[in-house]
């Protein structure tokens, strides 16, 4: 008789999977708080609200990818940065609406399963938890032969947090005369990279070789640097009653986000001469040769968020999100809004690689 079908044989092994819930459970158990209810295992996850402190809470929820960074942490077999990526861009979704982030649940999925990768990936989620204040209670590990590449994965992750009623940040309150505080940002984090990695193969660049940018690390390693996690410096602000709304810069840019917490009738305006941005921005424009309106619609350029506050209130905000360990400055302003525009973004000669004075809206 001849031997029948296993899972095994088509490409699923369930004890590489077993192996690593077992590898993850010390990392998973370091970001308990209060309000988890049982640990990793179970079929479902538990949490508790009254026990972490709300009277009257609302839930907000976010989801979110790590995107074709993956390719690059792929390409140069480097996966312990990306889980926090995976993290961030969840959690700061929730700090813009006053949202403290309580537990996390990710979703792992490959061909087949390399445990000492995945155990990488997720140890990084788990220390983007800690660094976020929230628990990994759960997650989902896939093997799916047929559906990726031999040695590709792919992340998404799914953040669920709490604020009370009373305390949701809605930008309704934004008016003409209020103040952008940008808070900087660690580099390109994850939006834009497929023109980076367009950028990197159309100019002969090889990600194992030297940083354009850093000394001693790779062009993979500056590339990878992981998403700044924007929770303990924010929702200190947030609490003090100094913000009234907070944008997330991620993909389309400044241009694109800030509107999206502005009210009718208000407009932003941003000065790039107010900030430095990471180096890496100058050798991306160089390197691409992008123009003003390219940069300002794909990446944070510098800025991976940005808050609106009173003008009376700027500088306690500025004060407080600094003491939290946040570089800050005041870089543009609310008008109102008398055309079509809602952000505009303006540079001298210079900024940003322009050879002229430039305006992007």
């Amino acid at each position: 008789m001849t031997s029948g079908y296993t899972y095994r044989g088509a490409g699923v092994d369930i004890e590489a999977g077993d192996a690593l819930v077992e590898a993850i459970k010390p990392a998973a158990k370091a970001t308990l708080r209060p309000g988890v209810i049982g640990g990793l295992g179970g079929f479902g996850a538990l949490f508790d609200l009254k026990a972490a402190g709300y009277d009257d809470p609302l839930l907000v929820s976010s989801t979110d990818g790590v995107g074709t960074k993956l390719k690059i942490a792929i390409a140069a077999d480097i996966h312990d940065t990306v889980g926090q990526d995976l993290v961030a861009m969840c959690v700061n979704d929730l700090v813009v609406q006053g949202a403290e982030p309580l537990f996390f649940l990710d979703y792992f999925a490959s061909s087949r399963l390399r445990v000492a990768a995945a155990a990488a990936v997720i140890q990084g989620i788990a220390r983007g938890c800690e660094i976020a204040g929230c628990a990994l209670i759960g997650g989902e590990t896939a093997e799916m032969p047929g559906l990726y590449q031999d040695g590709d994965y792919d992340l998404a992750g799914f953040v669920v947090g709490a604020v009370e009623r009373s305390k949701l940040l809605t930008g309704a309150d934004v008016a003409p005369g209020d103040l952008l505080i940008g808070i900087a940002s660690s580099g390109i984090h994850s939006n834009g990279y497929s023109l980076v990695r367009r950028i990197v193969e159309g100019e002969g660049y090889d990600y194992s070789g030297p940083s354009p940018v850093e000394d001693g690390r790779t062009l993979a390693e500056t590339l990878l640097t992981p998403t700044k996690i924007y929770v303990k410096g924010p929702l200190a602000a947030h609490k003090q009653g100094l913000v009234k709304a907070f944008a997330h810069i991620t993909g389309s840019g400044i241009i694109g986000n800030l509107p999206r917490v502005l009210p009718e009738g208000a407009a932003a305006e941003v000065d790039a001469a107010r900030w430095a941005w990471a180096p890496v921005f100058g050798w991306l424009q160089q390197a691409g040769r992008l123009d003003a309106a390219e940069l300002a619609n794909t990446f944070n350029c510098g800025l991976g968020m940005i808050a609106v506050v009173a003008r009376d209130k700027a500088d306690e905000a500025l004060r407080v999100l600094a003491a939290a360990g946040e570089t800050v400055g005041v870089v543009g302003r609310i008008v109102e809004r008398k055309g079509e525009a809602r952000t505009t973004v303006i540079g001298p000669a210079g900024s940003w690689g322009q050879d002229k004075t430039w305006v992007v809206s």
